[in-house]
């Protein structure tokens, strides 16, 4: 008899040999119509997939995260499948899953077009409702690339032929369609009913330039047709919340063809800009932070010492002068440690908590560029603390606090947080990454947050924690970090003075809370759909006046209000009262007052809150403690 255990710890047994099918068909009916794969003994497999022995299974459904990615990778087999019927000529290439969805990239001798693409969608629907069976055969790897030359598909035969000669490669087919893959997938098309192609983009062959462009056409797909509708829903708002279309209407910066990835901030968005970093420079102050400056250009010896030479020299700038090689800094870490090492360190001086605004440069492809998303040029709210081994705990303990203080005022609440742990090949004994893996753990415990391991993920110098803000519409964000780094005060010669007189490495932990300040503030705006909060709104209050007669007053309650520290502007155009509203409104302000002869007579103010609230008629001094009391609170 074979023994299945499934994941609840009861048995099953059979005869012989047996299928996932057959399995989940014995559990009942509703199972083997949902059932998309199984996961034997922690191996992914089709339903197909014959067990010969004692094994463990669990049925995949499009409820699990597995199925989820299944769907979406025979989505990909089926729109090559649907190109193919439509444009014969066309040779598909690679089709992998990505967030939210997949791609798959197509050689053709013309661009596909929207009606194209919309053809391609319908032709996927009329495949899927024929639910043909997606069928598994092996082939040897030779074979396989004289099958995939007889059909045309050179592409495919030169990923076939990179495969070693002594391995058997496998073979999805459904109906007409035969495409390379090592599985699994779902066992007919027909489970695949909820899906969309969104656009098309150039791809280089194998992601090198040099290679001919083909083209890539991304879809989503999903387990059922309101998750379809709500991540639809969600890209419409993103479009809304776009960053780079809010910057142009609110006049905060633009990017322009003479500094690509570069950012140039205009007047009101280096205002949101100081705002953000200010608050970040009293973050520091208050938590024993000293900040620092460290220049933008060193010497390559430096770069080599650290390794960023031999492992990211491709993304660094470089530039010469007489006769030495130098990189604009892609990160400030080597800088830091510099600093630490000018003049004798006792244990009596940590941890010693370095922070600086530091501005760096990384030679990021141009199609990966992002408004300020993604950039070339950016700046860090980069930290980084000195400490013994003794003090990691304290010091994650602390910083994990602060960094969920920090989300909170910019308007986040929802924090992933994400252990990863080290990695096969690492650097260290493993006592002390118990220790450091310990410290990290602990610190999210000490803050109850709850979190993932990532086995594994860590850097090979020491684990670390990534930090993930959900936004207002669900997206994810990686922006914080903090990791244990045992390797750099080695490789740079940092060392202090221990209590016993010894010399000692110390552990640096590199720490960011809003990481870059670019990204950081695209997320804001995005996160905020343009209307930010009052403290960090570039403008607070816009006055404006009805008739001229009310001019004079509209400057008096402007200069007050100024010299409470507050961003006022005035709006004395001759231009009628409700256009000027409306065209204030359209900026986001968190506040216009409106003054006519009334208000100016009475010494008081008619206030109306964005979102067209009215909040009536008050005397200014109210209506300033109103807006203090906003800033103060971060609302």
């Amino acid at each position: 008899m074979l023994n299945i255990t499934l994941p609840d710890g009861s048995q099953r047994q059979f005869p012989g040999p047996v299928t996932v099918a057959e399995v989940a068909a014995s559990i009942g009916t509703g199972l083997a119509k949902a059932a998309l794969a199984g996961r034997v003994n922690d191996r992914l497999v089709d339903t197909s997939f014959r067990m010969e022995q004692d094994s463990r299974l669990a049925i995949v459904t499009a409820k699990d995260a597995d199925g989820l990615e299944i769907i979406r990778h025979s989505t990909a087999h089926l729109l090559a499948y649907a190109v193919k019927e439509l444009f014969p000529e066309a040779q598909v290439t690679i089709g992998p899953v990505v967030d939210n969805g997949f791609y798959y990239d197509f050689a053709y001798k013309r661009p596909f077009t929207p009606e194209d693409l919309g053809a391609i969608e319908k032709r996927m629907a009329e495949l899927a409702a024929k639910d043909e069976p997606v069928v598994r055969r092996v082939l040897p790897r030779d074979e396989a690339v004289a099958y995939f030359k007889g059909l045309g598909e050179h592409y495919k035969a030169e990923i076939i032929a990179s495969i070693p000669a002594n391995e058997d490669v496998s073979l999805y087919r459904e109906g007409a369609f035969e495409d390379l893959c090592r599985g699994p997938h779902v066992p007919s098309t027909g489970k695949l009913k909820h899906f969309k192609l969104m656009k098309v983009a150039g791809a280089y062959w194998r992601g090198d330039q040099n290679n001919e462009q083909l083209q890539r056409v991304y879809g989503t797909a999903w387990a059922t047709k309101e998750e379809l509708q709500q991540y639809l829903t969600m890209l419409e708002e993103a479009e809304k919340r776009d960053h780079r279309k809010l910057g142009r209407e609110l006049d905060l910066f633009h990017i322009d063809d003479h500094a690509p990835g570069l950012v140039f901030w205009h007047p009101k968005g280096w205002t949101l800009w100081q705002e953000v970093e200010q608050y970040m420079r009293a973050v520091y102050r208050n938590n024993g932070y000293q900040e620092v400056k460290g220049p933008q250009i060193l010497d390559q010896s430096l770069w080599e010492k650290t390794g960023h030479w031999d492992k990211y020299r491709d993304n660094m700038f470089v530039t010469e002068s007489e006769k030495r090689d130098y990189a604009l800094k892609p990160m400030n870490c080597p800088g830091h440690v510099l600093i630490y090492k000018h003049g004798i360190k006792s244990y009596r001086d940590l941890p010693l908590r370095f922070g600086e605004f530091g501005q760096c440069h990384r030679n990021e492809p141009s199609g990966g560029l992002h408004g300020i998303m993604r950039v070339r040029g950016f700046t860090q709210d980069d930290g980084h603390i000195f400490c013994t081994e003794d003090q990691i705990l304290a010091e994650c303990d602390a910083f994990t606090t602060l960094l969920k203080k920090v989300y909170a005022d910019f308007g986040f609440t929802e924090i992933l947080y994400k252990v990863a742990t080290r990695p096969a090949a690492r650097i260290g004994s493993d006592e002390l990454w118990d220790k450091a893996e310990g410290a990290l753990i602990q610190s999210l415990k000490d803050s109850g947050c709850e979190y993932v391991i990532s086995p594994g993920d860590g850097a090979f110098y020491g684990p670390k924690v990534e930090y993930t803000l959900k936004d207002a519409i669900g997206r994810e964000w990686q922006c914080g970090t903090i990791q244990v780094d045992f390797n750099l005060a080695e490789r740079l010669d940092a060392e202090y003075v221990a209590e016993s007189g010894e010399r000692k490495r110390p552990v640096i932990l590199h720490r960011a809370i809003v990481g870059s300040l670019e990204r950081f503030i695209g997320i804001l705006i995005e996160q905020h759909a343009g209307a930010l909060p009052t403290w960090l709104a570039p403008v607070q209050v816009a006055v404006l006046n009805i008739t001229d007669a009310q001019a004079d007053y509209c400057r008096e309650i402007a200069k007050a209000l100024q010299n409470q520290g507050l961003r006022v502007t005035t709006d004395l155009r001759n231009e009628k009262i409700t256009y000027k509203i409306r065209e204030h409104s359209m900026q986001k302000l968190p506040y216009i007052v409106v003054v006519g002869e009334k208000e100016r007579a009475a010494e008081s103010v008619a206030v109306r809150a964005r979102g067209n609230q009215d909040l009536g008629v008050m005397p200014l001094e109210a209506f300033a403690q109103r807006i203090l009391s906003d800033v103060k609170q971060k609302a």
